[in-house]
């Protein structure tokens, strides 16, 4: 038996609802007010990711609110609208559904991707943006490039060999779901630091985690992600895109990092500086992985609230 979508709006000091913003409906879990803080999970999550900086931006004073990207958790599924520029459009359109003129917005791996596009393409909805273990996408791009021939030392392009292997039709998504989602438990100990993954924290997450990647739909659509980022480079859409990020991030922007990040190497976050002004600070954690914001929350919540304050 299936999970049912609603299985993942979990009780706890939030309020959930539902959204409808560019043309689909979308759920976010939402606590506190003051400013707009928009979280845009990554691959494989879905809003529980940010369980930890909910409670907290709520209490320093923020509207704090994070969605099921389109296509994860109970938002909806549709066969289509995977490509970045549709992906910014659920942003931008859920910042005005929400009643807002601008929000602070965070993303963290492919969310973080999401939150340099949203930047982007609609600075005027942007206030600022996060990006926790997530380079800009050109320069994500031209690393899998620049390393796709050496062996190991910095590969980013080995790295990031799923972003490659999800290509095949159907095969991936079998895989995802297969066993119950063990396949999600195997990425997130091989992304994660050891220590969070010796954890019971780890161990909750990844539970929920494994749930929720059986929804029906959930693996088709996040392996869309995958396939747009991959298949939009031979495209006139990819070069469109191209151009309308290859230019400095219009707002401040903020970079958090794990220092034993093995898919999102640090190399390829620096090299993420060439879009950026002047005042874009980047700390870079030791002895985390792929997970900031869910493996030192402590230090992420401090550093989210000096930053958007």
């Amino acid at each position: 038996m299936r999970p049912e979508p609603s299985s993942v709006r979990f009780d706890g000091p939030w309020a959930h609802r539902d959204v409808h913003a560019n043309g689909i409906r979308l759920h976010v879990t939402e606590t506190g007010e003051g400013p707009l803080v928009l979280m845009l999970h990554g691959f494989g999550e879905f809003w529980w990711g940010w369980r930890h900086q909910l409670t907290a931006l709520s209490d320093a004073g923020f509207r704090a609110v994070a969605v099921d990207l389109r296509g994860y958790g109970d938002s909806d599924k549709p066969p289509r609208g995977y490509d970045a520029w549709t992906l910014a459009g659920d942003v931008g359109g859920l910042i005005k559904a929400l009643g807002e003129r601008k929000a602070h917005v965070i993303g963290h791996g492919w969310g973080g991707l999401l939150a340099w596009t949203a930047a982007a393409l609609h600075p005027r909805l942007v206030h600022s943006m996060v990006a926790i273990a997530a380079p800009h996408p050109l320069a994500l791009r031209r690393q899998i490039r620049r390393t796709a021939l050496r062996r190991k030392e910095n590969n980013q392009a080995r790295a990031i060999g799923t972003l490659f292997r999800g290509q095949i039709p159907m095969y991936p998504e079998r895989k995802l779901v297969k066993d119950d989602a063990i396949a999600v438990e195997q990425l997130m100990h091989r992304w994660a630091g050891q220590k969070w993954a010796a954890g019971p924290d780890f161990t909750e997450a990844v539970a929920r985690y494994r749930q929720a990647m059986r929804i029906r739909g959930v693996a088709f659509s996040a392996m869309e992600y995958y396939r747009w980022a991959v298949r939009s480079q031979v495209r006139s859409e990819g070069r469109k895109f191209t151009e309308a990020l290859d230019k400095l991030t219009p707002v401040p922007a903020l970079r958090i990092h794990g220092a034993n990040d093995p898919l999102m190497l640090t190399a390829t976050a620096r090299a993420s500086q060439r879009w950026l002004g002047h005042n874009a600070p980047m700390h870079v954690l030791s002895g985390v992985g792929h997970y900031p914001h869910e493996e030192a929350p402590d230090f992420v919540n401090k550093t989210l609230k000096s930053w958007l304050s």
